[in-house]
């Protein structure tokens, strides 16, 4: 037994890393590939097919370590991927447990500021529900989220992205940015809610919620 996991180590040693950390010890052909001709000699081949469990923990693993995509996306920079699923089939295992079809991998909803790619921090959520989120984390010209100048009438702009209707909500013109931005965090409360009625898992359900009441409290509008 023992030499046989000593074996199993050493095939795992010398295959070559994803992103430089993950181990893929797939029992399986995880991408299947055709060839679609040859340039100077070389066969030229592309994709057909890639394991789901696959794709996402290769995502995953991008995300966090890869600089190329850091370069164009640096809001993953500083973000990691637990020891645990550095290996491909004990992330498999786990995202066989969980509702992921048509769904994205989120890391802090959860647990908002989260780094942490691990069992215990992620959940799979609609594109829905992660264009939501991802809004509360933008500004414009550095003003809180939700806010931005109005040259013209000297106030502060406040408008909500609605999720259902895909359409940028305006909500009003206020005097202070404090004000402008409450009226931002009320509306999108109030969206959670609605987002919050659609969820099958009472982790996301909640956590919408939660969100953004923290968002009002701290705009001091309770």
């Amino acid at each position: 037994m023992a030499q046989t996991f000593f074996m199993e180590n050493i095939k795992m040693k010398t295959k070559k890393l994803v992103c430089g950390v993950g181990i893929n010890n797939a029992d399986y052909v995880v991408q299947k590939f055709e060839t679609i001709g040859y340039i100077g000699g070389k066969r030229k081949r592309k994709r057909v097919w890639i394991c789901p469990y696959y794709q996402a923990w290769v995502d995953m693993l991008a995300r966090c370590y890869s600089a190329r995509l850091h370069a164009r996306n640096p809001t993953y920079t500083g973000c990691t991927v637990s020891k645990e699923w550095h290996t491909f089939n004990n992330f498999k295992a786990w995202m066989e447990t969980q509702d992921f079809e048509d769904k994205q991998l989120d890391k802090d909803l959860l647990f908002e500021g989260n780094k942490i790619y691990s069992s215990e921090t992620c959940v799979f959520v609609t594109p829905l529900v992660n264009t939501f989120t991802t809004e509360s984390k933008a500004s414009q010209g550095g003003w809180m989220v939700g806010v931005c100048w109005h040259k013209q009438a000297e106030k502060f702009h406040s408008s909500c992205s609605n999720p259902f209707s895909g359409e940028q909500e305006y909500l009003g013109l206020f005097t202070s940015e404090q004000e402008a931005h409450n009226a931002w965090a009320k509306r999108k409360l109030e969206l959670a809610h609605e987002l919050s009625a659609m969820q099958t898992d009472p982790r996301i359900a909640k956590a919408l919620i939660d969100r953004y009441m923290t968002t009002q409290i701290k705009g001091g509008d309770l």
